[in-house]
């Protein structure tokens, strides 16, 4: 139906005659001239119809924002005084000839241009139409680009585009799983899979030794900006490459991918510990484009009489911590109290400070509550280490150590980003050396990434002091968002069974939930490791966008609903008798 897309048109077209097809964006009636902005997915470009062409022009005079329209005419120049520079086609506009309306259109539920202030639920009730929008378009086209550029790199590199089951059995956390209920098999279920990871490693040890997959995830759990029901990851596996190896060949997917979609050099990619990540960021994915950075009082809170410092500090669980912001005093108390209450979302019972209005008047020169429990020689070597200057204000975090590092690990950047302290860039960084475990809350052990991944002792050290064993695990984070996880996975049968033993899930239970794995795990399972992406967050990051949701053609709200479908909805009798399911009546204070 047409020849070019709207917004490909260029001076190179000019005297062309070219048959276009879009919506009209906007009309204007100039003096017994019409002028119709015509887009398409590539863009705008004008069309102008004159009285000449009676027919068309009547016909033009009808059409309102969003009709349908097919337009031939010739592309000619636009006079100098009406180039528009802010127009991709803005040198050149089409002379219509002919017109033919596609189909009309009501008024839009809200205006579809990058300022529209409508709220995000009629954004999502009316995708189609959000979807219309040139940032929205931009998004989607830049995550097709993306995935593009995966695929090319991957094919490359050898690695085979294999497909995983989508109907596959519940995990351990079934809680987090999204249930199917079995027709054929009445009383059973599969669940969707919240990621490929059992299936990728059977395909290690079927032989296929480079795997990957755009695979669609599902996980059953409470939302935020970078959370969705359902989600994709790039998913990677491969045999007989180490993890050096594994994050080498990702770093350079990941740093062609910038070059190729963003022209962005990210550059060679530094590692760190997780304990250094935690230690001096308080968070295992830091932000490296804000210098700011946690500094350890434990040693010299010894020294103190106050129990609020002094417990913590004296408490092999504890932690006391201080992050100096430079310029922050002029922060006002309002503020401050806005930040104690914020960090107490993450568990701080409080938020201690102090004001440096003139170091060289020592304590005379400072501002805060709890100098008078400190000795001078001990403020005095803290400013020393924190490296205060007049003009600072230094925040304080005492208590556990997983509570301190998330209160100031999340007040850094809150901060940081109030003050105008968050470097313009972008700042990737591997963390490496994770703990294998950590502790669950009621005297047993959770693995901190998954059960499969590998520790890096042996099968004795591992059961003797499973809180000291670290994982070969390594996270890629950029500008403080976790891009993708990943680690060397367990090969040995003897290891995998360990490690669940630890975990609380004797033999019997492992052969029950993990049969076929641990099967699979006798039979020459290779040493292999793999990573897996996030290609919404890396989507959100690259586009600029705030949440997963503007990159995603049609997702849930934070409520994991669909408004625009009406989705879940309720279902027939008939459909649930047929599933053997019986729906619970809810009394009448609306408990089932």
């Amino acid at each position: 139906m047409r020849s070019h897309y709207c917004g490909d048109l260029r001076s190179a077209n000019i005297d062309e005659t070219v048959t276009l097809c879009g919506w009209v964006d906007r009309r204007r009636d100039h003096g017994g001239v019409i002028f119709l902005d015509l887009r398409d997915r590539a863009g705008i470009v004008q069309v102008v119809f004159d009285p000449d062409t009676e027919e068309h022009f009547e016909r033009a005079d009808k059409v309102r924002s969003e009709y349908v329209l097919k337009v031939t005419g010739r592309v000619r120049a636009r006079s100098e005084a009406t180039v528009n520079p802010a127009m991709a086609t803005g040198e050149i506009e089409v002379l219509g000839k002919q017109l033919e309306i596609l189909n009309s259109a009501e008024t839009p539920p809200f205006q579809l241009d990058e300022y529209t202030a409508v709220g995000e639920d009629v954004r999502l009730k009316y995708r189609y139409m959000d979807l219309r929008r040139h940032e929205m378009q931009e998004r989607l086209i830049m995550r097709s680009r993306i995935t593009s550029a995966v695929r090319n790199f991957l094919d490359a590199e050898g690695f085979l585009d294999i497909e995983t089951p989508v109907l596959t059995r519940a995990t351990p956390e079934g809680a987090r799983d999204y249930l199917v209920p079995s027709r054929t098999h009445p009383g059973q279920f599969f669940a969707l899979p919240q990621s490929p990871q059992l299936f990728k490693q059977l395909l290690m040890v079927s032989g296929f030794d480079r795997y990957y997959q755009i695979a669609r995830c599902f996980r059953d759990e409470d939302l935020r900006a970078d959370r969705q029901p359902e989600f994709t990851q790039i998913d990677i596996e491969t045999a007989f490459l180490d993890q050096d190896a594994i994050m080498e060949i990702t770093e350079r997917m990941v740093r062609q991918l910038f070059g190729t979609v963003l022209d962005v050099d990210l550059g060679d990619i530094p590692h760190m510990t997780y304990a250094e990540a935690m230690d001096r960021f308080g968070s295992d994915r830091p932000d490296l484009r804000i210098a700011l950075e946690l500094v350890s009082l434990d040693d010299l809170m010894q020294q103190v009489d106050f129990k609020v410092f002094r417990g913590p500090a004296d408490d092999l669980a504890g932690r006391v911590a201080a992050l100096r912001v430079p310029g922050g005093a002029t922060i006002s108390r309002k503020e401050i109290d806005n930040y104690t209450s914020y960090v107490s979302v993450f568990g701080a019972r409080g938020l201690a400070w102090i004001k440096v209005n003139d170091l060289a008047a020592g304590v005379e020169g400072l501002q805060s509550p709890i100098l008078k429990f400190m000795p001078e020689a001990v403020v005095a070597e803290m400013m020393q280490r924190l490296g205060a200057a007049d003009g600072d204000i230094i925040f304080f975090g005492a208590d556990k150590v997983k509570v301190v590092n998330e209160a100031l690990g999340a007040l850094r950047v809150k901060v940081a980003e109030d003050q105008g302290l968050v470097a313009d860039g972008w700042a990737p960084l591997w963390v490496v050396d994770f703990p294998m475990f950590e502790e669950d809350g009621e005297g047993g052990w959770t693995p901190l990434h998954h059960p499969f991944t590998a520790p890096a002792c042996s099968v004795e050290a591992l059961e003797a002091s499973p809180g000291e064993a670290l994982s070969k695990a390594y996270d890629l984070v950029l500008n403080g968002t976790e891009l993708g996880g990943g680690s060397i996975r367990i090969h040995d049968q003897s290891m995998q069974q360990a490690v669940l033993r630890i975990l609380g899930i004797d033999d019997e239970e492992a052969r029950e939930k993990f049969g076929f794995l641990l099967d699979a795990l006798k039979y020459g399972a290779p040493p292999h490791g793999g990573l897996a992406f996030g290609l919404d967050r890396i989507v959100m990051l690259m586009t600029g966008a705030q949440s997963i949701r503007d990159v995603i053609a049609f997702p849930k709200t934070q409520t994991a609903a669909c408004v625009m479908t009406e989705a879940p909805s309720d279902v027939s009798a008939r459909q649930l008798r047929e599933l053997n399911i019986r729906l619970r009546e809810k009394s009448a204070d609306g408990i089932a």
